[in-house]
C-alpha cells in the first residue's frame, strides 16, 4: 500500500469527506449487526439458526446484485476457506447473542478479532516491543476479567461462543488481505456459505421459528448491515493503513453498547466499563506500538 492511499495523507478534501462517511457508515453497520441480532433474539420468536440462514442468504443476494450492477463481466470469486470462516462467524455470533448483552458481545467479538490478528502476526515472525507488549497483556487481562465468575459476568458458554465467532472473523479478515476484487470475493464467500449454514441448521430443524419481525431484523442485518456495510468497509479499507483500519474498528463495541442502552434498555456495569477500558486501551497500545522481525527490529 502506498503512502498516498492512506487516509491521513489524502489531499483531495471531497475524497477525504466521502471516505470518512463511508468508514462511519461501515462502523455503524458493524454495531447494527450486534443490535439487530440481540433485538431479534430477545424481542421476537425467531431462533438463532433461522436468523443465521436469513442473514447469509439476504447478504449473498445483495452482494451478488451489487456485483451485477457494477460490472456484469466480473465473475463471482471467493473461496471455501473464506466461506467456512464467514459461516462460523455468523452462526456462532447468532447463538452467542441468546444470553449476551449487545455491548458485551461486541467487546468479546472485536477483542477476539484484534487479538487473533496480533497472534497471527507473532506466528508469522513479527515481534512486539515496549508499549505494544504492555497493551497486549492489558487486552488479555480485560477479556479474562470479563469472563471471570461474578454477578455481572456473562454466560460462560455464550461468551466462549462469541470468542469463537471473533476468531473466525479474524481468520476471514486475514484471508481477505490483498484480494484484487473485495466485492466479488465477499459475494462469492457469502454464496458459498449458504449450503454450510443450511447443513448446520439441520439439527435445529424442529426448533426453527420464522417470526416475521425477527426475519425482518435478519434481512436488515444481512442485506444492509452485512452486505452493504462490508462492501463499504472493503472499499474504504483500501485507503487506510492497517493500523488505521484496526483502530477505527475499536469504535464498534462503544457504538454497540450505546445502542443496547438506548434501544434495549441494557445496563452498563462497572465490570463492563473496566473491561472495555482494558481491552480497547490495550489494543490501541498494540496498534501504536513498535514491531520488529523475529531476527531483529
Amino acid at each position: 500500500m502506498t503512502t498516498s492511499r492512506h487516509f491521513t495523507r489524502t489531499s483531495n478534501p471531497s475524497a477525504s469527506a466521502r471516505l470518512i462517511v463511508m468508514i462511519c457508515f461501515a462502523m455503524i453497520a458493524f454495531a447494527a449487526n450486534s443490535l439487530l441480532c440481540r433485538l431479534a433474539l430477545k424481542h421476537t420468536d425467531v431462533d438463532a439458526a433461522s436468523f443465521s440462514v436469513v442473514r447469509l442468504v439476504s447478504g449473498a443476494l445483495v452482494l451478488w446484485l451489487m456485483c451485477v450492477v457494477r460490472r456484469s463481466t466480473t465473475s463471482i470469486k471467493g473461496s471455501w476457506k473464506g466461506a467456512t470462516a464467514l459461516f462460523i462467524y455468523v452462526f456462532a455470533f447468532s447463538f452467542a447473542y441468546h444470553h449476551l448483552e449487545t455491548g458485551t458481545g461486541a467487546l468479546l467479538l472485536f477483542g477476539a478479532v484484534q487479538l487473533s490478528m496480533v497472534l497471527y502476526g507473532l506466528f508469522k515472525g513479527e515481534r512486539m516491543h515496549g508499549l505494544a507488549i504492555v497493551g497486549f497483556v492489558l487486552a488479555l487481562i480485560g477479556l479474562v476479567s470479563l469472563l471471570l465468575p461474578g454477578a455481572a459476568a456473562p454466560d460462560p458458554l455464550s461468551a466462549l461462543t462469541m470468542l469463537l465467532s471473533g476468531l473466525a472473523w479474524g481468520v476471514y479478515s486475514l484471508l481477505g488481505k490483498g484480494v484484487a476484487d473485495p466485492l466479488a470475493t465477499t459475494a462469492g464467500n457469502f454464496i458459498r456459505s449458504i449450503p454450510l449454514v443450511l447443513i448446520a441448521s439441520l439439527p435445529f430443524l424442529l426448533g426453527l421459528r420464522w417470526d416475521p419481525l425477527g426475519i425482518l431484523y435478519a434481512v436488515l442485518s444481512g442485506a444492509l448491515a452485512s452486505g452493504v456495510g462490508y462492501a463499504a468497509w472493503y472499499v474504504a479499507v483500501r485507503h487506510l493503513a492497517s493500523f488505521q483500519a484496526a483502530t477505527w474498528q475499536l469504535s464498534v463495541p462503544i457504538l454497540a453498547s450505546l445502542a443496547g442502552i438506548v434501544f434495549l434498555g441494557e445496563s452498563l456495569s462497572v465490570r463492563m466499563v473496566l473491561a472495555s477500558v482494558a481491552v480497547l486501551g490495550g489494543v490501541a497500545l498494540v496498534l501504536g506500538g513498535k514491531y520488529g522481525s523475529a531476527t531483529g527490529s
